[in-house]
């Protein structure tokens, strides 16, 4: 008979799957043991003929059978200690569960879900890559597959596998308080985690960079800070296992200005090095300055335009036929600001519409606004828009040729992290939307980060909740680092997801968990059989994956976070490991034997690269920190003729997505985008003619 199953915390809940394809999930590793077997038992309820021990018998030929007619019912084991939970393996006898949830639990008194689902269709339900400590693991029933009276819960097999020894991790360190602050650093302190088997250390972020590490202090210095610059720090604890404890409470901290009042030298020899309907290009010779030139401001009649960070620049968003009054001003560490370059340089745009490709980014209009931060944005197929607030947890539908919007419903078990958890990602399937109606969405919830797809309804412009399906669970979560990217290939065969390592580096080098990933499932949630690692991995050894876009010729792109040193856009390939934590960009043990080299790395004080799309092969890159977007073209299998456009234009640049008519949505994320306030950012959406 054909069975549904659960593969990698991921649901069947659209169709079945032939017996023989179970095999192809394989046996669990060796990692991860068969803990349940034969360990004491407890049911709510027990049929004469069926006592709860069956269950855990290795013997599929007995089974518990709870009492008839009656829900919820329950069952769970006792593994003899706390255990790191990875996979559960469910053989249903004819009376199975339609609903139910997976629990753990270390005093079978308070349960914390790890899985649940609405469509279980017994058989062999194999949850795979799961993510739960406890000593308790249970099955939790509440609606069966049999529902008239006479008819309970019946299960053969109970099977629980993961790891022991120490799973637990730290509890959060307390909220660092400021010890002191200078212009370029700052000195932290906090009060000590607590661990079952003792804290060995402490990582300090500052914005989800990591600045410091002690084997054990409660007091650190980040240095590399600028002066008036505000920053937030926080903590996380970790053990001799390896176990990172969630984060501890932000604290804001605005550097001083340092002693340096000496300004830069004006900027010499301004002209333009292109002129069009849209964008002009401008190049001069470098400031110089007693401390050092940190970069550059570009202004238009007295008003501050853009920026740069070299000494060249492309101004876009511009209108056609406008005269400007440009003069540039160097700009220092302590925010000292030269005197405007002179003579001022008067050009005028030209009046031509067209765009081509090596202009790239001829201009850009405002289509919206949101006082949130917009993440996940899909063009519907009348040419309208959806997109995420990640903070407010609720979808959005803009009309962007009037500027209407109406929020259409917000997500169910949503949790934001205080940093940049939240509501993530947001894809539609290019070749079943028209039919399905499908969302596919990424988000943050109380116990993890997981996709999960909601049926919109057209007619009522509606999310329509109760149509929830859960495809993954047990992608951890933490402060930053939790990814959030969805792209489905362009047949609709599969759906892509990019994961952060949640500020755990030894997740991105482990095939078994499924953080710091590219991961790849079919539209029901389904494990792909040819998946290298027989889970939802498709490759690894990534930090924090925030963009993920197909060629012409259907290969993958992906773009991640470095941590101080380099950001990067990958092509990526088939089980390909991308070197985090041991490699970042091309720095760190780039060099190892199986690492995969970057196609191309930002530095990441011009980068802290988001989004990415490719729009007749030429991959477009939205930065936050460098607050620009990179063009670049794809050729073969390399990036070239790299052009930045909107340098400062538009402030922190996160998400961009292909427009009807080969053009391009760009959405900011200026402010508000750290702390996961909702309502609290003062965002535009634009759309952006390309060449």
């Amino acid at each position: 008979m054909t069975r549904g199953i659960r593969v990698g915390s991921i649901a069947l809940v659209a169709g079945t799957l032939v017996a023989a394809a179970l095999t192809a999930a394989g046996p669990a590793s060796a990692a991860d043991p068969l803990l349940s077997q034969g360990k004491p038992v407890t049911a709510s309820s027990a049929g004469g003929c069926c006592p709860a021990p069956d269950a855990v018998d290795g013997d599929s030929a007995t089974r518990w059978a709870s009492a008839a007619g009656v829900d919820p019912q329950w069952i769970y084991v006792d593994l003899g200690a706390a255990a790191h939970v990875s996979r559960v393996r469910l053989q249903w006898d004819a009376s199975c569960a339609t609903a139910y949830e997976i629990d753990t639990s270390n005093d079978h008194a308070a349960w914390t879900r790890i899985y649940s689902t609405t469509a279980g269709k017994g058989g062999v339900e194999d949850l795979t890559s799961l993510d739960g400590t406890g000593r308790y693991v249970r099955v939790y029933g509440t609606k069966r597959c049999r529902t008239d009276a006479s008819k309970g819960y019946s299960l053969q097999e109970f099977g629980v596998y993961g790891s022991t020894g120490d799973v637990v991790p730290p509890s959060p360190p307390g909220t660092p308080t400021l010890v002191g602050v200078t212009p370029t650093s700052a000195t932290i302190s906090w009060t000590a985690a607590t661990d079952n088997e003792g804290v060995t250390g402490y990582d300090v972020y500052r914005d989800g960079q990591l600045c410091a590490s002690t084997a054990g202090a409660l007091t650190a210095t980040c240095g590399n800070l600028g002066p008036n610059g505000t920053y937030g720090f926080y903590v996380n604890a970790r053990d001799a296992a390896g176990n990172v404890s969630q984060a501890s409470g932000t604290l804001p901290v605005k550097t001083p200005p340092s002693d340096d009042h000496t300004p830069p030298s004006a900027p010499a020899g301004v002209h333009t090095t292109a002129v069009n309907s849209t964008s002009i290009g401008l190049a001069w010779t470098a400031s110089t300055d007693d401390v050092g030139v940190t970069g550059y401001r570009i202004f238009n009649a007295g008003t501050q335009i853009g920026t740069a960070d070299t000494t060249s620049t492309t101004l876009g968003g511009l209108t056609p036929n406008t005269a400007y009054h440009l003069q540039v001003r160097a700009v220092d560490g302590n925010g000292n600001l030269s005197e405007p370059s002179t003579p001022v340089v008067d050009v005028t745009t030209t009046g031509g519409s067209s765009c081509t490709p090596s202009q790239g980014v001829c201009g850009a209009t405002q289509v919206g606004t949101d006082d949130d931060v917009v993440w996940g944005l899909v063009t519907l197929p009348d040419g309208t828009i959806l997109y995420n607030q990640r903070d407010a947890h609720a979808i959005v539908h803009l009309n962007p040729k009037t500027g209407a919007k109406k929020t259409i419903g917000t997500v169910p078990n949503v949790q934001s992290t205080d940093g940049e958890g939240g509501l993530t990602g947001l894809e539609i399937n290019p070749a079943s939307f028209g039919s399905d109606h499908w969302l596919y969405i990424m988000h943050t919830s109380p116990n993890d980060n997981r996709i999960v797809r909601i049926k919109y309804d057209p007619a009522a412009d509606s999310l329509t909740t109760s149509t929830e399906q859960i495809l993954v669970t047990g992608i951890a979560r933490n402060k930053f680092h939790n990814g959030g990217r969805l792209r489905f290939s362009p047949d609709g065969r599969y759906l892509f997801a990019g994961t952060g390592d949640a500020q755990n580096g030894d997740n991105a080098s482990n095939t078994s968990s499924l953080n710091g990933k590219v991961l790849r499932i079919a539209p029901d949630g389904t494990i792909p059989a040819d998946n290298p690692f027989h889970n939802a991995v498709w490759s690894y050894g990534h930090r924090n994956v925030q963009g993920l876009a197909f060629d012409s010729q259907g290969r993958l792109w992906e773009q991640e976070f470095g941590n101080s040193v380099m950001d990067e856009t990958n092509l990526i390939v088939k089980g390909g490991n991308y070197g985090w934590p041991s490699c970042e960009g091309t720095s760190g043990s780039c060099g190892t034997a199986g690492f995969i080299a970057p196609k191309k790395t930002y530095p990441v004080a011009q980068g802290s690269c988001s989004g990415i799309t490719i729009i007749r092969d030429a991959l477009y890159v939205a930065c936050q920190r460098g607050a620009r977007l990179y063009r670049a073209v794809i050729s073969g299998s390399s990036l070239t003729n790299f052009q930045t456009f909107f340098n400062g234009t538009y402030g922190r640049l996160r998400t961009v997505e292909p427009a009807p008519d080969g053009q391009m949505w760009l959405a900011t994320s200026v402010d508000g985008d750290k702390d996961n306030t909702p309502h609290n950012s003062h965002n535009k959406i634009l759309r952006v003619t390309v060449g």
